[in-house]
């Protein structure tokens, strides 16, 4: 391969072998308040769905008295039992730093809510160990305002921030191959 092709293959593309989806309380007592809701379940169920495609594993909190998460997200979590927690990071959780340290994996998918209480809190606290990517169209607040401005600080803390399509066709690479096909329904 010559230099070119050396550069071309590294870039900064993500590599799907080491990804872990981390999809945090969207929960039922809270996503009626939350803005373009039925954005964010749409696009995790997606990313849940496509996960599964795709062999990557996955991880759900749910925040202490916010309710089960919702049911549309259920049906694809098989088995999954969510992490509860107090904090706001779930990374003062143990029991969340143990699952995500058994999966070995060192690239995050972020997806959930609130976009600048719990996803800020959890994404600056995982950035320094962890490549950290937050779905843009998968995370809100309850105010637009608020998740712009989360989505820019956790941006200028180093996570990358990118969008439910853009990061499905990143991981599958090329099309044709049976995931690709397989994928094919949840974008169009």
């Amino acid at each position: 391969m010559n230099e070119m092709g050396k550069r071309c293959e590294s870039g900064k593309l993500i590599v799907r072998d080491d990804c872990l989806l981390l999809v945090v309380d969207i929960q039922e007592k809270l996503i009626p308040f939350i803005s373009e809701n039925e954005m964010v379940v749409g696009n995790t169920l997606k990313l849940l769905k496509f996960a599964k495609i795709i062999g990557i594993p996955a991880i759900v909190t749910e925040q202490e008295k916010l309710g089960p998460t919702v049911e549309a997200l259920k049906s694809e979590m098989d088995g999954l039992e969510p992490i509860m927690k107090l904090d706001f990071s779930a990374c003062r959780c143990g029991e969340f730093r143990d699952a995500v340290d058994r999966t070995g994996k060192t690239t995050l998918i972020v997806t959930g809510i609130e976009s600048h209480i719990c996803i800020t809190q959890t994404v600056l606290q995982m950035i320094p160990d962890y490549n950290v990517h937050v779905v843009s169209d998968a995370v809100s607040s309850r105010t637009l305002e608020n998740r712009e401005v989360a989505l820019d600080r956790m941006r200028d803390a180093g996570a990358v921030i990118t969008s439910t399509e853009m990061l499905m066709y990143e991981l599958l690479v090329k099309a044709g191959t049976d995931e690709f096909k397989e994928t094919l329904p949840l974008v169009k």
